[in-house]
């Protein structure tokens, strides 16, 4: 018998084996089914289009990608009474959570793709730049951000961190003939890949000190034991902070927001502004608040302090020197984290639900603004500066109207649901005694509505130069609008119903089934 022959059949023992020891853990697919219709909705719209691109009208993949995100939703609705029924579930062998929180942040997402499919319907026509891929790849960062927001795992969530990241670093420098979105493009790849780096350094040193990347048995192990290497832990919380302070754009690790808001394509902006808002902070609320809140809320209490605040600070400043309204928008977007993040701090069921409702407001608010900024911006949105909204109101008098109930209820005007979501926060904050936190967070309110006001005045009271003709409002950018204006009246005046699904909607880990 040859040396190859003994070595081959060597192998086979050993494989054979390996194969016994091994357990596949069951798969249960209707529990993972919103994020698989996202999944499998932007692979087969590729596929689809890759065969009969030439027999397609140009509606397809946005009608494709609404009605992927559409089904995702409602797909959620037997998820809901299933976890209503029967509790929270651990999926996967414990990688995945079936929780209210999980399901609530998904229907988010599946906002934020509606809203981004009906821009970019629009968006992509005026600007010669008709192709499915955008969609394609907004659906497929859409499931990162669902992975995110149900990861019982640290390495699921990282998976699910970089399908979200790699995706919209491509769709922000889409637009081939805007050197600034390919600039933006880079420097949001290049910074996120930093970002990436620490939270993965951080999820290592985590399971240096607790013997798991589970949450559950995180969550386990610190409540039973008292970790003799704390330094290692706090390592890791540390740089696990840096990974997600990065996603979220809190100070100071928001350089990147700016240029990136600014140069990227505007549909792209919006939906950045929601859905990976949505999946960093559900991600940040699940591995702090949750799994590591029972045990080390004091470690890391302090710290998220510290970045509120200075990410409050920052953006409400920071966006009242500016005189381009998409750089004002991004820091706006900053000051909106801080107060996410108060959320975050109070690290209480109360903060949780607070911080899920202002990311639903923030989703519908950002959606509607950027779909207005896009039509103002017009083709090749050389028109982003302050002085091109100037008597906006007696060109479209409606378009005005619409952006100025949106920037209110930014600012926080009661009867809008920028009010509530911001009195929610703030409430968590003072009850876990932060007090001074939303003092702070209440005086960035009044000098980030000095910002709102200028954009409305602009558009009231100044006179539109000569010459300038009335922008053009296309179809589905209307109805992105009118849903965004709905959606902020409607929740800021009967919140109850969305409210109540927000208050079920609390973050539980669960430990899986041996």
């Amino acid at each position: 018998m040859s040396a190859v022959t003994v070595l081959a059949a060597t192998l086979q023992d050993v494989l054979v084996d390996a194969a016994d020891g091994l357990s596949t853990p069951s798969i249960d697919w209707a529990g993972i089914a919103p994020n698989l219709i996202l999944m499998l909705g932007g692979v087969l719209l590729l596929t689809v289009v890759s065969v009969l691109k030439r027999r397609l009208p140009v509606w397809f993949p946005a009608v494709w990608t609404i009605s992927a995100a559409v089904a995702a939703a409602c797909a959620v609705v037997p998820l809901w009474q299933r976890f209503t029924d029967s509790g929270p579930e651990s999926l996967m062998a414990g990688a995945v959570g079936l929780d209210g929180f999980s399901l609530f942040a998904t229907v988010e997402v599946c906002i934020a793709v509606v809203f981004a499919a009906l821009l970019l319907s629009d968006y992509l026509r005026r600007e010669s730049l008709d192709a499915p891929e955008w969609y394609v790849l907004v659906l497929l960062s859409a499931s990162g951000a669902v992975t995110m927001a149900s990861a019982n795992d640290l390495i699921v969530l990282f998976v699910g961190l970089e399908i979200l990241s790699v995706a919209v670093y491509v769709l922000t420098a889409m637009h081939r003939r805007r050197i600034s979105s390919q600039e933006a493009g880079l420097k949001y790849f290049v910074l996120g890949a930093f970002s990436s780096a620490f939270l993965l350094y951080g999820i290592a040193l985590t399971y240096g000190a607790t013997g798991s990347t589970n949450l559950a048995d995180i969550q386990g192990f610190l409540s039973r034991e008292v970790v003799t290497q704390n330094a290692l832990l706090l390592g890791g919380l540390v740089l696990m902070l840096v990974g997600f302070g990065f996603k979220v754009a809190a100070v100071p690790f928001h350089s990147w927001a700016p240029d990136v808001y600014q140069g990227a394509p505007t549909p792209i902006t919006g939906y950045m502004a929601g859905a990976v808002k949505v999946g960093a902070f559900a991600a940040l609320l699940r591995v702090f608040v949750v799994a590591l809140g029972p045990s080390y809320r004091q470690e890391w209490q302090p710290v998220v302090a510290a970045l509120a605040v200075l990410t409050l600070v920052v953006g409400a400043f920071g966006a009242i020197s500016q005189t381009n309204v998409k750089r004002m928008l991004a820091y706006s977007s900053i000051n909106h984290a801080g107060f996410i993040l108060l959320g975050v701090l109070a690290a209480s069921t109360q903060g949780t639900r607070a911080a899920l409702f202002y990311l639903l407001a923030y989703t519908f608010m950002a959606a509607g603004s950027f779909a207005v900024v896009s039509v103002v911006a017009r083709t090749g949105e050389h028109r982003q500066s302050l002085e091109d909204y100037r008597g906006l109101a007696s060109l479209r008098p409606g378009l005005a109207l619409t952006f100025a109930v949106l920037l209110l209820s930014q600012a926080g005007v009661p009867l809008t649901v920028g009010f509530l979501a911001k009195f929610y926060v703030v409430t968590a904050a003072v009850e876990s005694g932060f007090d001074w936190v939303a003092v702070i967070a209440m005086l960035t309110a009044v000098v980030s509505a000095f910002m709102y006001l200028r954009i409305v005045a602009t558009m009231y009271f100044g006179e539109a130069p000569e010459g300038v003709t009335a922008p053009r409002i296309p179809p589905a950018t209307t109805l992105a609008i009118g849903l965004a204006v709905v959606g902020v009246i409607v929740l800021g005046v009967a919140p109850g119903p969305v409210s109540d699904l927000a208050n079920d909607a609390v973050a539980q880990l669960v430990v899986a089934a041996p």
